[in-house]
């Protein structure tokens, strides 16, 4: 077993955190414990690196900004390597954080320039004004991330603040301080103002610090606890934030899906990250009607993963826990579901000798009194429920504090739009998983105790700025106005004939807006 991130001395009074590998339990490295005023420092050179980024045209930020991406495409394998190393997740789950973080970087960066420029606001009433919002740069965004995707969660942020005009200071993991390491080594080579992206680390009290640090907006991703304190610590500073926290991610199987689609997606959205995704299959209802073949097929492409170090000499498709307090999580949950009915198909245990694994695991005789339905997991644990109809399914479904993504399959696909519609999640995917955290263009978040606030689309790049909105005249003002001062009892008449003039049945208001 890996070890725990710990704070410990390295001898020269400075506060380190080490990494360790969690599929070996080898030491990766060190990174220095960020002091407060360490954290406080950091914000207030963004604020000077920013009030120069700041002015610069949209687009010459995102021109600037297309180096990061080239860089970070150029040392792709360095960041795969680091990643895959710290997190014991297969390359191509890494590969993957890096392909969608270029995809972002280059969205942004050639859609930015109209996605921000103002936009004007035809008045309905006011006719005589006009009406202009600027999208202006907030600061300083903070940034504060989780272990699960150490490089493509932060980064998405990150791209979206700094082409907004930001500065950003990130905190990284305890857990998986590396990454962002490596990937403040790979900004810092591309020429870009060295205080425009800043990384501090640190545990808790260090995230504390950057919220109080004088930061104009937060972005955290994490567990839901964790969260509810950080948007009470951002309430307090009245830090505008977003909160990107749990999933419990339903799949709803119909009766006429097909069945290999459907048993391969949850296998793949239930394993890929060994199951350390908010976005995973974290249950299945499944029609009875196809239920017993599902089950059959899930059980059978599970038990062909391989499992191992991902470092080693032959390709794995399930990497380690990350975390290992995930494991006992899942044994409690596992404990629980089997202690109440339910029979383990497939896996259900930690693996013997070094590293930190859990065996995909595949419940079934599931359902909503077992923790396992209706709680978080977070590791590589797929239960299964057996469902008599898509109204049945649909209600399990909803039946959760959490809210972030839902999966339903079908073959036709009209209908898995209308029942995705009637799923209580901030997306919803028809006949496929995980894809739409890669759709740039869509927002991304969660209903419920999931969290508020999106990430991706165009409004999240919006979110990242000020909306500044600038009324006008239209026409040269006179030198006073009929609702100026001084009041009479004259004008007060004319101005309740107005209104009713104005806002009744037919009004003169009800017979421009057809027009117009």
């Amino acid at each position: 077993m890996g070890a725990l991130p710990h704070v410990e001395s390295n001898g020269s009074g400075q506060r380190t955190i080490t990494s360790w590998a969690p599929a070996t339990g080898e030491r990766l490295g060190e990174v220095r414990v960020s002091s407060k005023d360490d954290v406080r420092s950091a914000v207030a050179r963004a604020k000077k690196a920013q009030a120069a980024w700041g002015v610069l045209p949209v687009a010459e930020r995102c021109e600037r900004l297309y180096r990061l991406r080239d860089a970070l495409v150029e040392r792709a394998e360095e960041i795969i390597d680091v990643v895959s190393r710290e997190c014991g997740k297969p390359q191509p789950d890494a590969l993957t954080e890096v392909t969608v973080t270029a995809d972002i970087l280059t969205y942004y960066c050639k859609n930015a320039p109209s996605i921000l420029a103002p936009r004007d606001i035809g008045l309905h009433l006011l006719k005589h004004k006009k009406s202009t919002v600027h999208y202006v740069p907030r600061g300083v965004v903070g940034v504060i991330a989780p272990w699960n995707f150490p490089f493509l969660i932060p980064m998405g942020d990150v791209a979206a603040a700094l082409v907004a005009g930001n500065a950003v200071v990130l905190k990284p993991s305890e857990v998986t301080p590396l990454t962002m390491q490596k990937t403040k080594e790979i900004f810092d080579a591309t020429g870009l103002p060295e205080d425009l992206f800043t990384v501090v680390y640190g545990h808790g009290d260090v995230g504390a610090a950057l919220i109080e640090g004088g930061i104009q907006k937060l972005v955290f991703t994490g567990a839901v606890e964790t969260g509810k304190r950080v948007a009470a610590a951002c309430g307090a500073n009245l830090v505008p934030c977003v909160m990107e926290l749990g999933g419990k991610a339903p799949l709803i199987a119909c009766a006429d899906c097909d069945v290999e689609r459907t048993a391969r997606a949850i296998v793949y959205g239930g394993f890929v990250n060994a199951g350390q995704v908010c976005i995973s299959v974290e249950r299945v209802y499944a029609h009875e009607q196809v239920h017993d073949q599902i089950v059959a097929r899930v059980r059978d492409l599970t038990r062909e993963l391989r499992q191992g170090d991902p470092q080693g000499t032959e390709t794995v498709d399930v990497g380690a826990i990350i975390f290992p307090k995930q494991i006992e999580i899942a044994e409690k949950h596992i404990a629980d579901a089997v202690a109440k009915g339910a029979e383990v198909l497939t896996g259900g245990k930690a693996k013997p000798g070094p590293g930190q694994f859990f065996e995909p695991t595949i419940l079934t005789g599931c359902d909503h009194t077992m923790s396992v339905m209706t709680e978080e997991i977070f590791g590589p644990v797929v239960p299964i429920q057996k469902v008599a109809s898509e109204d049945e399914a649909v209600r399990l479904a909803n039946d959760s504090h959490l809210g972030l993504n839902a999966y339903v399959f079908t073959k036709n696909r009209e209908k898995g739009r209308r029942l995705a519609q009637r799923v209580e999640a901030g997306s919803v995917v028809v006949n496929d998983v995980l894809v739409n955290y890669a759709a740039t263009e869509t927002p991304f978040g969660g209903i419920k105790q999931s969290g508020f606030g999106r990430i991706h689309g165009d409004d999240a790049l919006r979110d990242m700025c000020d909306a500044r909105h600038v009324l006008s005249g239209r026409v040269p003002e006179a030198s006073s106005d009929p609702l100026w001062f001084p009041y009479s009892s004259k004008a007060y008449r004319w101005q309740v004939r107005l209104l009713r003039a104005l806002f009744s049945r037919g009004s003169i208001v009800e017979r421009i807006g057809k027009i117009f």
